[in-house]
């Protein structure tokens, strides 16, 4: 029996996820805000709807007789969806909104973390009267980093000491309309994710990826959705000493024992400190864009984990190509402050040559592919080395131009790998 698998999402995630079920037995449909044309493509049918509005989603979802649902951002999440869908009897890949909690809410998160005895939880404390959390800044022996609560699309953190001073953090504060905000320790080192597939108890991870949320070269400018990111061959990162993956992996094992019946995507975002792995934060589904470095090198169908999952049998292990990966995203000019859309995307998926070409947020016209005012489209390089794959990934850059375009060149090169490198090396001799 071919399944009928709906994908919620339309972004460069989404895009990943499609391609990876592209040659499975499955009957592909999608359906999002915007319409991603590589989406599209791969898909029986694309529908245009919000997907934090459930009741349009369910409707498509019967519609087209979906046996499986995959959900693929956080706001859907958010808004419930895993539970209309199979209050509808619509099996989905995704954690139900009570679960969901562990990304949509990051005091719960905390706050869950400390009560079940997670290892790897900063210090922190929750706020909802704003001068008693400038009084903690004030008090606070060390640098802080300031979270909003809820959902923010990874822009809204400020860290003390990196990106504002002690005082501007209190500005911040002030000025911000969050009902809650978490304040939590500095963490020091450098950061990496480990995403888990989950479900019936089983949790099968994924290799290592480094994410780069600044905008500018050389880790400047305001923090993004995500400029970019790398993978190794094999499950480490250059910068990880023998352990550090299996400590962050068990730090994953203990929250999805805590969490009730928790199933879909588990992403763990990680601090390597010169004290191991501490938590920056979990999300509840795929990273954008470290989706775009784990799914090209998974051998194993994701069909297959798929339907394991909506049969309640054990996941099926996971396999990896040996490969590395280097993503590297464009921007229109301007992002994330001041994106100036219109420029026509001059890359396809035929110029790209080696690479892979992932759509994002894109207005598909008439005469072509143009920018939105979020990130544009990724490349993807694959090889036997990040250098290789880096190079990959610039060649295919190339093709596209630089016009109306803003890119992170310096994402997977030697040098910046070599600089997580020598950092982390200081921080464990210090």
């Amino acid at each position: 029996m071919r399944e009928i698998v709906l994908l919620i999402g339309g972004g460069g995630r989404e895009h990943a996820i499609a391609r990876s079920l592209a040659d499975s037995e499955v009957d592909l449909y999608a359906c999002a805000g915007n319409r991603n044309p590589g989406i599209a493509a791969l898909s029986s049918g694309f529908e245009t709807l919000d997907t934090a509005d459930t009741d349009a989603v369910v409707a498509y979802a019967e519609s087209i007789d979906a046996t499986i649902a995959v959900v693929g951002p956080e706001g859907p999440l958010a808004a419930g969806l895993v539970d209309a869908l199979e209050a509808a009897g619509i099996y989905a890949f995704g954690p139900k909104q009570a679960a969901a909690r562990i990304e949509t809410d990051k005091a719960f998160q905390r706050r869950f973390m400390a009560e079940n005895g997670i290892p790897g939880c900063p210090d922190f404390e929750t706020f909802d009267d704003m001068e008693a959390a400038c009084e903690f800044v004030d008090d606070y022996d060390g640098d802080l980093a300031i979270k909003p609560a809820g959902l923010t699309g990874g822009k809204g953190v400020k860290v003390i000491g990196d990106q504002v001073t002690a005082d501007e953090g209190k500005a911040y504060i002030r000025d911000s309309d969050y009902d809650r905000i978490v304040l939590e320790e500095r963490l020091v080192g450098e950061e990496f994710t480990v995403q888990a597939f989950v479900a019936n108890g089983s949790v099968r991870t994924a290799p290592a990826v480094q994410d780069h949320k600044r905008a500018y070269e050389g880790d400047e400018g305001p923090n993004t959705g995500g400029m970019g990111s790398y993978s190794a061959p094999g499950t480490d990162l250059p910068f990880m000493d023998d352990g550090d993956y299996d400590r962050a992996v068990e730090i994953i094992d203990a929250t999805v024992e805590a969490l009730e019946d928790y199933k879909g995507i588990l992403y763990g975002q990680f601090m390597l400190t010169a004290d191991g792995p501490k938590v920056v934060e979990f999300n509840a589904r795929f990273g954008d864009p470290e989706a775009m470095n784990t799914l090209p090198v998974l051998e194993t169908d994701f069909r297959d984990v798929l339907i394991a999952a909506r049969n309640g049998e054990a996941l099926p292990d996971l396999s990896f190509t040996e490969e590395a990966t280097v993503c590297k995203y464009a921007v229109p000019e301007g992002y994330p402050t001041d994106p100036e859309a219109g420029a026509r995307v001059e890359i396809d998926a035929e110029s790209a040559g080696e690479a892979l070409l992932y759509y994002a947020s894109v207005d598909e016209r008439d005469d072509g592919i143009y920018t939105t005012t979020s990130r544009s489209f990724a490349v993807v390089g694959r090889a036997n080395s990040i250098g290789a794959a880096e190079s990959i990934a610039e060649d295919a850059l190339a093709v596209a131009g630089e016009e109306g375009l803003q890119v992170r060149h310096d994402i997977g090169t030697d040098e910046l790998v070599q600089r997580r490198i020598d950092h982390m090396a200081e921080l464990r001799d210090a």
